[in-house]
């Protein structure tokens, strides 16, 4: 069923003979070892030498670092591994997501806001220099999920639009941006998420569109990519229970399982409808999506069997080992099913022609690899990403714009937040919010600006009875209409509220009533919001007259969006996705 002189391999007789050969070398245990992702949880070389040797496993899939760090480990990995391996790196936003130092061009949402494809083709090529300098062949990207829901917490600024046309516009550009270094792209989470609005992390999280409407969406989309010669698909743990059906019109309700599981999804729609002859590989494996499906001992075999190619990470490399060895040896994993899995694999290997180098000659030096990272050219095209991407969305309120000292010398900074969130906390390693960057920019362009502190940060740092105090006066008290608008002529309210394997992507109200953290004096003074992250949080603000996205919170975002509000540049921005999440009152 592999035809690896066919699209998206297009290998010559010397690649087939090579992927052929080496599977026939090959012991059990170095075949099944190939069918692993790890997901490494050290860059030494002890450790890194002991996963190749004792583990034989395929694929990388690391966490980032600084890129002296991330060539180091990919050499070691390349030389120790006695095939050549495939190794992943999520450059999604940029050449960022393969090395700390790499440069970040902006997520998808924002690309597409500049309505510019060609953005989409530097975020693919920026991603490719970096990651193929420092030792990268594959990606997990682009993602061409469409967003058809704004309650949806995981993908609102991770992928493209609403709109099929543009999503395979901006995709096509990525794969040629990105394939221009020898990095395979692979374009996820089939068979697509944005239609339901939990996250496939956290729970079960289905497509429900019906067969009609997912051909005519998501099918468009992978149809396109797949004939443009896509390398490689991540599978979601996302159920497609209208095609499962119909290529299973006997399955119950309880027998439907995630794309990763399921031979409707992977074999019947995705090889045989839609001719896909690439890797699949699984979305990451504890995501409760996959997990909440069925025992692991018997997910591991049975997602090689549905139709994936690679598994993504150990849970225990020993255990999970032993359970795909398990799987096969009882049959739930076929001898068939093995070889057509590690011919795609070796298959995607020879396309990439890590079977024409020497193991030690697979990563370029290491001093040319770092001059390739960061440069001030590729941070360039971010700073105009963010020229062009930032978006007016609402302008109802014509005495906002422009601001000026003259004009709004008291600001009010009031910062806005999500739902709590210690992952994110330590992601971003203790980062200012945006509100209080924004306020030393606006400081040092003339304004007096106070930055509101909330109760709930006032609390934390109380003993139990100040706090029990303080709460007891909130509640008691109410100020007058001219306690603010005697005091400032500005507020901008500063948005940063990410999903980030959260249940919701909302705004975090306080308890406290009346006070500066609800936008609901909009009436009384000029007020400007501005979402730095989700660009989905007008339901929650609806009476806000002046609303704009800036998509991240990055200080060349914040400068070009100073330059916005003060009028020297213009907006340009256009939301791709529909911000106004079809509710009469956000517009209004």
């Amino acid at each position: 069923m592999v035809d690896l002189t066919a699209q998206p391999f297009n290998l010559d007789a010397e690649g087939v003979q090579w992927v052929k050969d080496t599977i026939a070398g090959m012991t059990d245990e170095e075949k099944i070892g190939q069918l692993f992702v790890n997901m490494g949880s050290s860059r030494d070389e002890e450790y890194l030498t002991d996963m190749v040797s004792r583990y034989h496993i395929g694929a990388v899939r690391y966490q980032p670092g600084p890129a002296v760090e991330i060539w180091e480990q990919n050499r070691i990995l390349q030389e120790k591994s006695k095939i050549p391996m495939l190794i992943a790196a999520n450059t999604e936003a940029g050449g960022n997501g393969a090395c700390t130092d790499g440069t970040y061009v902006g997520w998808e949402v924002k690309i597409a806001a500049t309505r510019e494809p060609r953005y989409a083709y530097e975020l693919g090529r920026i991603s490719g220099v970096e990651a193929a300098a420092i030792g990268c062949n594959w990606s997990f990207a682009p993602i061409v999920d469409l967003y058809r829901n704004w309650r949806n917490p995981i993908i609102s600024q991770r992928t493209w639009s609403a709109d099929v046309e543009q999503t395979i516009e901006l995709s096509l550009e990525y794969m040629r941006g990105i394939q221009e270094s020898g990095i395979a792209p692979a374009a996820k989470h089939f068979p697509g998420d944005g239609i339901d609005e939990r996250d496939q992390h956290l729970s079960s999280a289905p497509n429900w569109l019906s067969t009609e409407e997912w051909d005519a969406t998501f099918g468009r989309v992978y149809s396109a990519l797949i004939e443009a010669g896509l390398p490689s698909i991540m599978a979601g743990h996302i159920a497609l229970p209208a095609y499962q059906k119909h290529f299973n019109p006997e399955m119950t309700e309880d027998e439907i399982l995630p794309a990763t599981l399921s031979k409707e999804i992977l074999t019947d729609l995705l090889r045989g409808k839609l001719g896909f002859n690439g890797l699949v590989v699984t979305d990451a494996s504890h995501m409760v999506g996959l997990t909440g499906a069925m025992k692991r001992s018997q997910l591991l075999p049975t997602a090689i069997q549905a139709g994936c190619d690679l598994f993504l990470f150990f849970n225990d490399p020993d255990e999970d080992f032993a359970w795909m060895m398990e799987g096969y040896r009882n049959g739930v994993l076929t001898e068939e099913r093995l070889q057509e899995a590690l011919e795609r694999i070796l298959g995607t290997k020879a396309a990439l022609g890590l079977h024409l180098k020497a193991r030690d000659e697979i990563l370029p030096p290491r001093d040319e690899a770092m001059a390739r990272i960061g440069l001030p050219e590729n941070k360039a095209v971010a700073a105009e990403v963010a020229d062009r991407g930032i978006t007016l969305v609402k302008a109802k309120q014509p005495e906002a714009l422009p601001i000026s000292p003259e004009k709004f010398r008291r600001v009010l900074l009031v910062p806005i937040k999500g739902p709590s969130n210690p992952m994110a906390h330590a992601m971003h390693g203790g980062v200012a919010h945006p509100a209080v960057v924004l306020g030393q920019m606006l400081e040092r362009r003339g304004y007096d600006v106070t930055v509101y502190e909330s109760l709930a940060d006032r609390l934390a740092t109380m003993s139990p009875d100040e706090g029990a105090k303080l709460v007891m006066g909130a509640y008691a008290g109410k100020a007058p209409i001219s306690a603010m608008t005697d005091k400032y002529d500005l507020v901008l309210s500063v948005a940063k509220v990410e999903g980030l394997m959260q249940p919701v992507e909302r705004i975090y109200w306080p308890a406290s009533k009346g006070t500066p953290d609800i936008p609901w004096y909009v009436h009384e003074l000029p007020v400007i919001f501005i979402s730095t992250a989700s660009p989905n949080l007008l339901p929650d603000v609806p009476q806000v007259k002046t609303y704009i996205n800036t998509y991240d919170d990055k200080p060349v975002t914040l400068e070009a969006l100073l330059d916005k509000l003060e009028g020297r540049s213009e907006f340009t921005g256009v939301p791709s996705t529909d911000v106004f999440a079809g509710l009469a009152d956000t517009r209004v």
